[in-house]
């Protein structure tokens, strides 16, 4: 067995191991390319959800209903990923964290290439709705186990002083998803247009409504055979290649996990629950939906609205990567507590720049808010890890993911909506994000900052002593 001391070399592994540029390289494009398929599909929905799924799916509930049921199959698949986590997390703790990775890649996948392949409600009436809701919930299973896995690859086999920037690298994989889905969408609205703001002419009467929704769930099939191609190149964990070599897995990781972390697992998926709700504003498509409504306040063209989210997917990159990269420097909790700061302003500006009412504000309004987004998402996969021990580590990561995915994220497009069909105004959305946001950051006060720990196998019975393993003294 080989340790690495507090002061080691930055090239080792957490376990001691020598980690090659080349080992390097290819965990980091494994993970961004992984991830950014994953995300991919996802984006393509919520982005479908928004502007066409409520007219050839739900049309039947009314205009209003319709657009919030759309919404709302965003979020179900939110409500299914702790299923995912739970079972990734077992399995992954077990197995190891390379054959979950794969089995998430080809669920998510499968499932998004289907919905480009369902007939309509007009085509088999009820059946259509209920197949999409069935595939957005194999989505959900899907996402609930990438997530850790994708950021165990990482930060396990990164030296211990670039854990942060490692972390990034899945990180960024879902602004590279949000940026390509956005650039794919536009490109087919090109093609195949949709609705003129202020026309008359149905979504399911262009080719867009007919044929060009489409094409980008299609063409995830490529994306799957990317990215399973260089996922079976991935060599193991070397964490998890220790636990194994010391036969040292836990026969129930999650109840483990659920006996001595509960707290810590609330804490942890409070803070993903504060930047996952003002991120789904974009990833969600509300803001796509706000910004096009044809009978909305704004009423901007589908296809610039859809390259300006492409940018903001450029700008979130570039923040998620340097706020992983500033932790290694400042600390996890630290970066975190700026990025909290830099949201709520991003927060507050989102919309009385919106509702100006061009493509301009607009950019402006998405590329501020991804400042704030990139620094309290960028350390996440790093801060995740260094949470809990090793045995019960991917449980533990993916399980407050889920959690905080579903108190964030599920479900903040559809109280967006709600907020703006009784209120007429976009003033209690901010105040709903500023607080969710307030939240994160009262969360983050609540952990240690544990940046740079060790995390092989070698400290487990240090790190399982406590209950409150990850917490703040304070």
């Amino acid at each position: 067995m080989s340790t690495s001391a507090p002061g080691a070399d930055p090239g080792f592994t957490p376990t001691g191991t020598i980690a090659g540029a080349a080992d390097r390289r290819r965990v980091v494009f494994a993970t961004v390319v992984g991830t950014t398929v994953e995300w991919y599909d996802f984006f393509i929905y919520a982005f479908a959800a928004a502007t066409v799924f409520a007219s050839l799916f739900f049309e039947p509930m009314g205009k209003d209903f319709a657009q919030i049921v759309s919404f709302f199959t965003v979020g179900v698949s939110f409500l299914f990923r702790p299923l995912g986590a739970f079972l990734a997390g077992h399995f992954g703790d077990k197995i190891g964290r390379r054959p979950m990775l794969v089995i998430t890649l080809l669920l998510m996948g499968g499932a998004t290439t289907l919905v480009g392949l369902l007939p309509t409600h007009a085509i088999i009436g009820v059946w259509a709705p209920i197949l999409l809701i069935l595939l957005r919930v194999i989505q959900g299973i899907s996402a609930g186990g990438e997530w850790g896995g994708a950021v165990l690859m990482a930060v396990e086999h990164a030296p211990r002083k670039k854990r942060g920037l490692f972390g990034a690298s899945p990180q960024i994989g879902v602004p590279i998803g949000l940026l390509l889905a956005s650039m794919v969408l536009a490109v087919v609205e090109l093609i195949f247009p949709g609705p003129t703001p202020g026309s008359n002419v149905a979504l399911a009467d262009t080719a867009f409504g007919q044929w060009g929704w489409r094409i980008p769930f299609l063409l995830s099939i490529v994306l799957i055979g990317v990215g399973y191609w260089v996922r079976l190149r991935v060599s193991e964990s070397p964490v998890f290649t220790e636990i194994a070599e010391r036969k040292e897995e836990t026969r129930m990781p999650i109840v483990q996990l659920l006996r001595h972390h509960l707290l810590l697992v609330i804490v942890a998926a409070l803070v993903f629950a504060g930047n996952n709700a003002v991120g789904y504003m974009t990833t969600g498509g509300y803001v796509q939906h706000y910004a096009t409504d044809p009978k909305g306040p704004i009423q901007l063209a589908t296809g610039p609205v859809f390259w300006v989210v492409a940018v903001s997917g450029v700008t979130w990159l570039f923040f998620t990567w340097f706020g992983g990269w500033i932790s290694d420097k400042l600390g996890r909790r630290n970066t975190y507590i700026i990025g909290w700061i830099l949201q709520l302003i991003g927060v507050f500006l989102l919309f009385p720049l919106t509702n100006l009412g061009t493509i301009a504000s607009l950019t402006a309004a998405l590329v501020i808010l991804t400042i704030g987004l990139g620094f309290t998402y960028g350390p996440q996969a790093a801060l995740y890890s260094e949470l809990f021990p090793a045995s019960i580590r991917f449980s533990g990561v993916s399980i407050s993911y889920a959690i905080g995915a579903i108190l964030g994220g599920a479900f903040s497009p559809l109280i967006a909506q709600a907020i703006f069909q009784a209120t007429k105004s976009t003033v209690g959305i901010t105040w709903y994000l500023a607080g969710i946001t307030l939240v994160g950051l009262a969360a983050t006060l609540l952990l240690r900052d544990r940046t740079g720990i060790p995390l092989g196998p070698e400290h487990e019975a240090e790190q399982a002593k406590s209950p409150i393993y990850g917490m703040s003294k304070a």
